[in-house]
């Protein structure tokens, strides 16, 4: 089911009041309907600023989290965007609206069936998912103009920092615990990487290596 007219608004006023001001991140966050990657029982909260559970033990980021870390990735229409956590596929949608290509990896076999199966009816072309240990990157696609990490490290990982381009943004959340995480803007320039703290959030941990089937 389609969100009502008034559920748009509200949503998009949501992200608004929260810092979600970027113009083309909020016409992206218009078009793709939450509502198509949010099953069962909490099908009837899609449109709430809030984070939801999905399969696997995972979890549907806050919209309004996936619009500020869609707005400090600074995405432009000529870029190659990894994103590290597949889950439903929102945020990936999302960065299918702005980016050239995006690759998207998920540690969940059956998540990333999932998301396959939702960008093909929805036909984004531009997005590939690739079910493997994120935490790696893709050093095969390397470098990417942008990376986006929808799970929580202890620090920005290694393998990712070097899979990205000079001048290029990885945006991450950083912690030891679920209790106290920092999303944290890396940018990549000729001396080095530069970091920026923008704001707390509280995500699922990044854990390397595939997840058993039976585990699922």
């Amino acid at each position: 089911m389609s969100p009502t007219p008034e559920q748009v608004m509200q949503f998009l006023y949501a992200l608004r009041s929260r810092g979600v001001r970027d113009r083309a991140v909020l016409t992206a966050m218009e078009k793709v309907d939450r509502g198509l990657f949010v099953e069962g029982v909490f099908s009837d909260r899609a449109y709430e600023d809030v984070p939801l559970p999905i399969a696997c033990g995972q979890t549907i980021s806050q919209p309004s989290i996936v619009g500020l870390m869609t707005q400090a990735a600074e995405i432009g229409p000529r870029h190659h965007v990894l994103e590290v956590g597949t889950g439903a596929g929102y945020q990936a949608a999302i960065l299918s609206q702005l980016a050239r290509r995006v690759w998207t990896v998920e540690r969940h076999r059956p998540l990333s069936r999932a998301a396959e199966r939702r960008f093909k009816a929805l036909d984004l072309t531009n997005v590939t998912v690739i079910s493997g240990d994120g935490s790696f990157g893709l050093p095969d696609q390397a470098p990417f103009d942008r990376i986006v990490v929808t799970a929580a490290a202890e620090d920005p990982p290694g393998p990712l920092l070097a899979q990205l381009r000079d001048g290029g943004i990885m945006v991450v959340p950083v912690g030891q615990s679920d209790a106290v995480q920092s999303l944290i803007k890396v940018t990549r320039t000729g001396d080095g990487f530069e970091y920026e703290e923008l704001r707390s959030v509280r995500f699922v941990p990044l854990v390397e290596g595939v997840a058993s089937e039976s585990g699922t």
